[in-house]
Formats: structure tokens, C-alpha cells, sequence
């Protein structure tokens, strides 16, 4: 069973850090582009940082600068560096990934989201 478990949300005050870890496990054949998104209470979920499986990187405008994107391809991990954190950050942020999964004896393509973590910043 493929699955992605997010950990490191958590309480912090505005103006702190935090250290998201998204990791992959499973019949994975192959990972593509990895991302995260964030849902604040009563709003759409939406796209915070994105990252190809060559490591290239793009950025909400309301995250550039202070959130940083990395992947290590050997640990199927995706991580989210969020540096000066503000309360309007506060959001479950949920990862996803495009893999290519083995099913008995073929490959397929799948989006894959993982059960979300909650980041609340006080202020």
C-alpha cells in the first residue's frame, strides 16, 4: 500500500520556523513532482511549493523568501523549511506526490495526497 506520512506541524509563535517531512512509502517505482499545499479554515486548499524530481522549484508569491522546498530522492522525502512564519500561515498543509506505483505486474500513474498536518502561529 503506497501512502505519504507528513510530520513536524505544530504551535509556534509569529516569527518562528518550522520543519515539515513528507515521506513516501510502498510499491514505488518512481516519484515525479512533489508539493505542498496548505487549507485554512473556511478556504480552498491551495498550492504553497512545488518541486520537480529534478529539484526544480516554484513558490506562492505569499511564501517566497521564507519557504523552502527540498526533496531527498534516496528517502522518497519531500520537506518544507517555513522560516518567519505569520499567523495567516496557519493551515492543515498537506502534501502530494505523482508516482508511479507497481500493481501485481504492470505500473501506473497516481496523485497522492497525505492525511495533512495542522501549523497554527500564534501571535
Amino acid at each position: 500500500q503506497v501512502q505519504l506520512v507528513e510530520s513536524g506541524g505544530g504551535l509556534v509563535q509569529a516569527g518562528g520556523s518550522l520543519r515539515l517531512s513528507c515521506a513516501a512509502s510502498g510499491n514505488i517505482f518512481s516519484i515525479n513532482a512533489m508539493a505542498w499545499y496548505r487549507q485554512a479554515p473556511g478556504k480552498q486548499r491551495e498550492l504553497v511549493a512545488h518541486i520537480t524530481s529534478s529539484g526544480s522549484t516554484n513558490y506562492d508569491d505569499s511564501v517566497k523568501g521564507r519557504f523552502t522546498i527540498s526533496r531527498d530522492n534516496a528517502e522518497n522525502t519531500v520537506y518544507l523549511q517555513m522560516n518567519s512564519l505569520k499567523p495567516e500561515d496557519t493551515a492543515v498543509y498537506y502534501c502530494n506526490a505523482d508516482m508511479v506505483v507497481q500493481i501485481l505486474n504492470s505500473y501506473r500513474q497516481f496523485r497522492y495526497w497525505g492525511q495533512g498536518t495542522l501549523v497554527t502561529v500564534s501571535e
